[in-house]
């Protein structure tokens, strides 16, 4: 039984009847993206061109009809002929009937069909796919605000640092090497400032790409309910319901109907046909030919049955046999190599969720004590045990520890997202996008299936997704607090020494 996942994925944030100005929560983000990104939208245009398909292949079960005119201008006549008109009309209409096509219009059918199918199930794919990028930028960004606080806070605590270490330097307490080692570590946390504020610049540019809009104060996304227990779990849901899978498949038993179309080609065909015609010399006839009764003009109407049956073709019709058969033959090697890649993209997923878990409770145990050791440091430092480096050395523990944390909390939902995708349950009705009207690629199948009118169209085709060329160039300004689970408060108030008078240095 297929597992839904991630229906309260989003129960948290707030229903809304339409897109925001700005997407503020994951809901918005991933509905906007679902409404207007172009991939999706992209796809959504291919599936509708898909289900064309149909009934191009239906129409050669259907009658057709055709009307031919010619106008002929007699300009030099022979001497014999009797009736020497100058010009002639006629007018032809024939009316043709399929009556048998060597199963290649039934087959030919069935195999659009199919790949209806699988067209649906690609788009499925596609849909998991853009909102698992969207997942990713959204958490990059918040990641990314995350290690541009933690490292600006990180550059004030060291330019304090230094302008104590100078202080104490002018009244003889710190030496000149204390001074250029404060410094030294400042320099190096600005370059680090200034490449995580790069980064988060590039995220939300990759947000903008994605959504189709900039990020404004996102909020911490909701947690991943009913993830699976065990790989084994996460596999036996993605061989039954990924979406990638099911295309494959689909495209697989649409190849078997493709070897009947081929195998049409040598057999016989027969149509029922009738035609009309009419002709008209246009008051061209002689005189001579009027007296001797030939009409002006004339009709004619015949019925019967056309049946064609190949004899020899060149080996064309065996040579389209064995490349249909060759190519099932891909698509079902296309089968094993798709379900291999979602078989280790369950298993993947899965292990990356798990240690990411794993990395959020070290980083979080190492955050914490890299606080209290760096408290530890200062305390000791201000009775003289401890060095200036020594507190520099603490205070880069700290940081690393806390870009730990914020990157392991953002792999772990990328990981977890990812793996509820892998297992086809990150689709939009899973999601609960309840921003308006669904996409129902059904509908446009049961519009066009049964169309037969050849002057029929859409009309000219109109952008669904909106450019971004308008959006502004996102800046690296941190607007949101840190998380008071990865920001600990530490005192910093005690003046540095040299640590020189400490029992131990006499």
């Amino acid at each position: 039984m297929r597992l839904r996942p991630v229906r309260l994925l989003l129960i948290g944030a707030a229903i809304v009847p339409c897109v925001p100005a700005s997407a503020d929560t994951l809901r918005e983000a991933l509905l906007k993206a679902y409404q207007g990104n172009p991939t999706i939208t992209g796809q959504r245009a291919q599936q509708r061109a898909t289900d064309e398909n149909v009934p191009i292949a239906r129409a050669g079960a259907l009658p057709t009809v055709n009307a031919t005119g010619q106008l002929t201008e007699f300009v030099v006549q022979a001497n014999n002929n009797f009736v020497n008109p100058t010009r002639q009309g006629v007018a032809n209409v024939q009316l043709s009937v399929p009556i048998y096509q060597g199963g290649a219009v039934k087959n030919g059918l069935r195999a659009a069909e199919t790949r209806v199918d699988a067209g649906r199930a690609t788009l499925r794919s596609t849909e998991a796919q853009i909102f698992t990028s969207v997942v990713s930028a959204y958490m990059n960004v918040i990641r990314d605000e995350a290690v541009v606080g933690l490292n600006t806070q990180n550059v004030r605590v060291l330019e304090t640092n230094l302008r104590a270490s100078r202080d104490r330097f002018e009244v003889g307490d710190l030496t000149r090497t204390d001074v250029a080692q404060s410094e030294a570590r400042l320099a190096q946390a600005r370059a680090q400032l200034q490449s995580a504020e790069a980064q988060l610049i590039a995220s939300r540019e990759d947000y903008i790409n994605v959504v189709g809009s900039p990020p404004d104060r996102l909020e911490q996304p909701p947690s991943l309910p009913n993830l699976p227990d065990a790989p084994s779990t996460a596999v036996s849901v993605a061989l039954e319901s990924n979406p990638q899978l099911l295309a494959a498949r689909r495209n697989a038993d649409a190849t078997r109907f493709d070897i009947g179309v081929a195998r049409a080609n040598r057999l016989p065909r027969l149509n029922a046909v009738t035609s009309g015609s009419y002709f008209n010399y246009l008051d061209s006839l002689t005189d001579q030919a009027v007296r001797a009764g030939i009409p002006g003009s004339g009709k004619n109407v015949n019925a019967g049955l056309q049946l064609n049956v190949p004899l020899f073709q060149g080996g064309r019709p065996a040579a389209q046999v064995r490349q249909a058969e060759a190519l099932r033959a891909q698509a079902i090697e296309n089968v094993t190599a798709t379900e291999r890649q979602v078989i280790a993209q369950a298993r993947s997923a899965y292990a990356q969720w798990q240690a990411s878990r794993q990395v959020i409770a070290s980083s979080e145990a190492a955050v914490s004590a890299n606080t209290l050791s760096l408290e530890g440091v200062r305390a000791e430092n201000s009775v003289g045990t401890r060095t200036v480096i020594e507190i520099l050395n603490a205070e880069q523990e700290l940081l690393n520890s806390q870009v730990q944390l914020v990157t392991a909390r953002r792999d772990a939902y990328v990981a977890g997202f990812a793996l509820l995708a892998a297992m086809g349950n990150a689709e939009a009705r899973d999601l609960g996008l309840d921003g308006g009207v669904l996409y129902d690629p059904v509908i446009n199948y049961r519009r066009v299936r049964n169309r037969i009118n050849d002057w029929d169209g859409d009309g000219e085709p109109m952008p669904v997704a909106v450019s971004t060329a308008n959006t502004p160039a996102q800046t690296a300004v941190v607007t949101r607090p840190l998380d008071s689970t990865v920001d600990r408060p530490v005192d910093r108030s005690p003046a540095l020494t040299t640590g020189a008078e400490s029992p131990n240095r006499q």
